[in-house]
Formats: C-alpha cells, structure tokens, sequence
C-alpha cells in the first residue's frame, strides 16, 4: 500500500492550496483518507476525512468552512482544498488510509503518506 501526497508548498496570507493524496494498493472504494496535519513542536492535528464508499466527510473545528475534501474514485485520489490559508496552517500534511473514518480520524489509520510541507508566508 501506497499513499502519495502532492500539491504542497509556499502560499501567501489568504491563498489557496489543493492537496492531493493518490492511493495504491489496495480497494480504494472501501477505504476511508483522512488528512492530518503536524506543526513543529505541536502534536498531530486531524483535519478531515472521507468516504470512498459513501462519500461521508467529517472535518475539525479549524478545517470548517476554510478546507474542503473531496474525492475521484477513478484516480484512487483524495483532494484537500484549503481556502483563506494563514500562517496558522503551516505545517507538513499527511494522508491516512483505513476501512473508516472512525480508525482514520483518530489518527489510528492503518496507512500513510509520508507528508507534504505547506508554508504559508504572512
């Protein structure tokens, strides 16, 4: 199993950035991605999770209304559109993967990427 994020980088106060994590390896339609997020000295942060099956989204108090996640069942990719970006946000984002949003959520998932720095720059 595989997860790859991608979309990362340098942003101004107030951009945008789209986030994309490209899974293999294993039956993506049942799986559930979730996002993290890890500030240095701060703990993991869980920032949203989907549905591949169902498309049930569950977001953190700092991701609603700024993030938004999606999926394309067909690339076997879940997309993290974050809008409004502060200096707040940066961080290295990761994806995880499992059966549901109940394990990945907690940070409990099975899988994951190995992160992506966003930076945003005031």
């Amino acid at each position: 199993v595989q997860l790859v994020e991608s979309g990362g980088g340098l942003v101004q106060d107030g951009g945008s950035l789209r986030l994309s994590c490209t899974a293999s390896g294993l039956p993506f339609g049942d799986y559930s991605i979730g996002w993290f997020r890890q500030a240095p000295g701060k703990r993991r942060e869980e920032v949203s999770c989907i549905s591949a099956s169902n498309g049930w989204t569950e977001y953190s108090g700092s991701a609603k209304g700024r993030f938004t996640t999606s999926i394309d069942t067909a690339k076997s990719t879940v997309y993290l559109e974050m809008n409004n970006l502060k200096s707040d946000d940066s961080a290295m984002y990761y994806c995880s993967a499992d059966r549901t949003c109940m394990r990945v959520f907690p940070g409990r998932g099975s899988y994951w990427g190995r992160g992506i720095q966003v930076t945003v720059s005031s």
